[in-house]
């Protein structure tokens, strides 16, 4: 591999001019080393995210716990300048976020029960309101304990929506629906819903002044001079939503669907052969990842749009938000458009292509499956891993490639895996589709 490419790095004394070495370090760090740690703490960052979640529901595990303090320590100065020791431990974080998703899955489901497919309404209903963003279905749970029986709607945002598919949470009749999509109309959304608002994870905006004294964090997101919940009291935030009082009810709303566990597809697998084999299905597509306001991320919503009707698109993360409002229709019954939840439903999609596998008795890459991913942060990194260290190939990756991606570690991908950057739909379709 070449040496001879840009990096940034100031985390020691050595950094060159005091300010950062741009070319190689004084360490003697090489730019694609450098880029492979910084790949390396993203994957640390995203499984923090995972198992930040599990912690919260009562569940550790010591071989999690030891990858994260392992590959973090690996990233410090003058540690680890062994390449292809830093691709390993890209594929070892992938197994291990993979693992994460696994444990973080089933304490969901104990909790909260197997998701089960709901229809959720978009849009306002009258009175009070707080609105919930973020991943944490352990905080949504205490919230609505707190607020049952007090006349205050619960909505969800973001990644909240698949809170609707849980039994033990849809059974709480003030969880009333869903404001807005993505993570990122929230300074709209938040400003144009006079509602209490609750960001209980990460994907949380600065806020503007039209809502900045009616928004409350918990958990590990926090901002400038907004108030903290404690301990999931949420006596103050329910105090914000009587006071604010009620919104009006909003018309002609429109509906998404959610709530595809890993059960009620599965449950399908005898008639999806049948109408595999009949050819009434030819291909599935896994369209998912982080959602983002860059220019390239309306080839998510084209590429769905194109897709011929004998295929079935499975969809998870913000990401569906690009297209999860298309009606698609269904394959006698099944319907076209699967949504399987949030970012760490990742593993629902691995369990439905290994349980697929074994269905049609090939191997991964054999499987009628092609992935549609849309990277943006650190957890869409991790997943990547996972995905790599589960040795799937003829991944699409777009609408930009990772920055710590150069040509040396962009042409390993390509290589090894065959990654492919996201082009223009219609052409990718025909080239997937031969």
């Amino acid at each position: 591999m070449s040496n001879d490419l840009d990096m940034f790095c100031y985390q020691c004394s050595q950094a060159a001019n005091g300010s950062g070495c741009t070319i190689t370090g004084t360490c003697g760090k090489q730019p694609t080393i450098a880029k492979l740690q910084d790949n390396l703490t993203y994957i640390v960052r995203g499984i923090s995210a995972y198992n930040h979640h599990l912690n919260q529901l009562g569940v550790s595990d010591p071989e999690i716990d030891e990858f994260l303090t392992n590959g973090t320590y690996t990233t410090l100065t003058n540690v680890n300048f062994d390449l292809e020791n830093l691709v390993e431990l890209a594929l070892e974080g992938g197994r291990i976020n993979l693992k994460a998703m696994e444990l973080l899955k089933k304490a969901h489901i104990e909790n909260y029960g197997e998701p089960t497919p709901e229809t959720v309404e978009v849009g306002a209903k009258e009175g009070p309101g707080i609105l919930v963003t973020g991943h944490d279905l352990k905080s949504l749970e205490e919230l609505l304990k707190q607020t049952e029986g007090k006349g205050i709607n619960v909505y969800t945002h973001s990644e909240m929506l698949p809170a609707h598919g849980y039994p033990e949470l849809k059974k709480y009749d003030h969880l009333v629906g869903q404001l807005g999509g993505p993570w990122f109309d929230q300074r709209k959304i938040f400003s144009d819903y006079n509602v209490a608002i609750l960001a209980n994870s990460n994907c949380v905006l600065i806020p503007n002044d039209e809502y900045k004294d009616r928004i409350f964090t918990s958990a590990p997101a926090k901002l400038p001079g907004v108030i903290q919940i404690k301990d999931n009291n949420f006596a103050p935030i329910i105090e914000k939503a009587i006071e604010l009082g009620s919104i009006s009810e909003e018309k002609d709303k429109k509906t998404l669907t959610t709530g595809f566990g890993a059960s009620t597809i599965l449950d399908l697998a005898g008639k999806i052969k049948e109408l595999v084999e009949a050819g009434k299905i030819k291909r599935f597509f896994l369209v998912g990842g982080c959602d983002s306001p860059l220019k390239g991320t309306q080839y998510f919503r084209e590429f769905v749009e194109k897709l011929p009707n004998d295929t079935i698109v499975l969809t998870l993360a913000c990401g569906k938000y690009r297209f999860n409002d298309l009606d698609l229709g269904n394959i006698e019954g099944i319907p076209r458009l699967l949504d399987l939840g949030q970012c760490n439903d990742a593993i629902v999609a691995v369990d439905i292509a290994v349980a697929l596998c074994g269905l049609f008795d090939v191997e991964l890459n054999e499987l009628p499956l092609t992935i549609v991913c849309s990277w943006m942060e650190q957890k869409a990194v991790a997943i990547l891993w996972s995905l790599l260290y589960l040795g799937k190939t003829d991944i699409i990756l777009g609408p930009v490639l990772p920055a710590w991606a150069n040509d040396d570690i962009t042409n390993y991908l390509v290589e090894n895996f065959n990654l492919t950057p996201a082009g223009n739909p219609e052409e990718d379709i025909k080239r997937i589709l031969g």
